[in-house]
């Protein structure tokens, strides 16, 4: 137990060095970071919330974000929580797999894909999500119920991702009425208070926010589908599968494709979890299912209802697997080890190499792309500054206007048309009809091309 703790540990500073070194630490803060993190005056003005947002990002940005404008200091702030959020998601583990080296193995795994090692530094929910719902799940198995923890990450998912932490919570809430093993020493109603406990806790920031900007709950959920563009029923997996090698958002994903040795997670990933439930079932495990149950809960509602997608939208159904992959992978081992199978021991060893080469070149791969990008922005406020687009100045034009109006430190118009704005930005687009008469100015040199800037006289 202490050796796999120690390992837990290292496992969790590796991550972050790793993430570190792969991932620039001077990285521009993308769009959605760009609203979380413009809260705080340093990183003023602020952008405007949308309805599907929630607080607890810029809750964890707050301790830095609210005296520095530094993305170096940002960053290092965020790896250093990205680290001890895998190390407590993952340490109530230890005494529920009957191998405790599985947790740091699971570490292992869900560490090693690009999209976690990209995503530790940066200023989104998703590995919060995934940690917190991984340390709800273990403080509800663990032979002495952790009450405190099972409330707390799920307040943490919830107060991340409110639909998630309902996805965590609603199987739990099965088990603990159904699973007989779950049931005894009158632990049911343990169990059942810090399951509704937690997701409550983490969702009434966002039920006040609701009732005093959006006007109830039921305004801003409508509001939430209209931007995210109508959840329905859908059947995203091709586009899940698509997203596996990026973009970071695959909205829409027609005519995008999978480069095929990227699908080995979705490959090893399964076949793995499929031995690892079987070496829990012989070891008389009986919750051993409910890890599979919460994974695939947390999973649904992206692919069944968002018409889209993200890579980081499934961390946390990763982080769930990657602990029977983990006993998986383990039970190869020991089976390699004790048949002295060197084809066995070679296969593994091809397919971790690979699976690794592979992920660290995705890491590289857009951590490249992103930062020539978010270049394209400095880029364009330049040609504004040079064209007298200074602050005060108020900005329109497509999509990415959000992260240019910050970037240039302008306010972003948001009325159709917009109010007085500045300056038009946009990129392979002609300008609207009530800006055909300004002057237009291509950015040259930018990573996409076709940016141009509109001023207005």
């Amino acid at each position: 137990m202490a050796s796999a703790q120690r390992k837990l540990w290292i496992m969790a500073a590796g991550f972050c060095l790793l993430s570190a070194v792969l991932v620039p630490l001077t990285l521009p803060l993308g769009w959605d970071e760009i609203v979380y993190a413009s809260r705080f005056g340093p990183y003023g003005p602020a952008t405007p919330f949308s309805a599907p947002r929630t607080r607890g990002v810029p809750l964890l940005l707050a301790p830095i974000a609210s005296w520095s404008d530094s993305t170096v200091l940002l960053r290092v702030w965020l790896l250093l929580l990205a680290g001890g959020a895998l190390w407590l998601g993952l340490r109530p583990w230890l005494r529920i797999v009957h191998r405790p080296a599985a947790v740091w193995v699971a570490a292992w795994l869900y560490g090693s894909l690009w999209i976690t090692v990209f995503y530790a530094g940066s200023a989104m929910p998703n590995h919060y999500t995934a940690m917190g719902a991984t340390a709800a799940v273990g403080c509800f198995l663990a032979p002495r119920p952790r009450y405190a923890g099972v409330a707390a990450g799920l307040a943490v998912v919830t107060l991340m991702r409110p639909n998630d932490g309902v996805a965590v919570a609603v199987p739990l809430l099965l088990a603990a009425v159904l699973m007989p093993a779950l049931r005894g020493h009158g632990r049911l109603r343990g169990r059942l208070s810090a399951v509704a406990a937690g997701p409550v806790a983490g969702a009434l920031p966002w039920v006040v926010e609701a009732e005093l900007r959006f006007g109830g709950v039921r305004n801003r959920l409508a509001e939430a589908d209209e931007v995210q563009g109508g959840l329905r029923a859908v059947f995203s997996l091709r586009a899940h599968l698509t997203a596996l090698d990026g973009p970071l958002l695959c909205r829409p994903c027609t005519g995008d494709s999978v480069i095929l040795p990227v699908a080995e997670w979705w490959v090893l990933l399964p076949l793995l979890v499929g031995l690892g439930l079987w070496t829990e079932h012989r070891a008389r495990r009986a919750a051993a299912p409910l890890w599979l149950t919460v994974a695939v809960a947390t999973a649904a509602p992206y692919l069944f209802l968002v018409p889209y997608a993200a890579p980081r939208f499934l961390l946390p159904a990763y982080a769930l697997l990657a602990l029977p992959a983990a006993v998986g992978l383990l039970a190869v081992v020991h089976r390699a080890r004790t048949r002295r199978s060197l084809p066995t021991a070679a296969v593994l060893a091809l397919a971790l190499v690979g699976h690794w080469g592979i992920q660290a070149a995705l890491v590289h791969t857009h951590a490249g792309i992103q930062q020539q990008a978010r270049g394209d922005w400095d880029r364009i406020v330049s040609v504004l500054r040079e064209h007298g687009v200074r602050p005060p100045c108020a900005l329109a034009g497509n999509s990415s206007t959000i992260p240019l109006a910050c970037t240039a430190g302008c306010a972003v118009t948001e009325t159709d048309p917009p109010t007085r704005p500045s300056a038009v930005v946009l990129r392979e687009r002609k300008p609207p009809h009530w800006a055909r008469e300004w002057q237009r100015f291509p950015v040259p040199d930018t990573y996409n091309p076709g940016w141009t800037v509109v001023v207005r006289p």
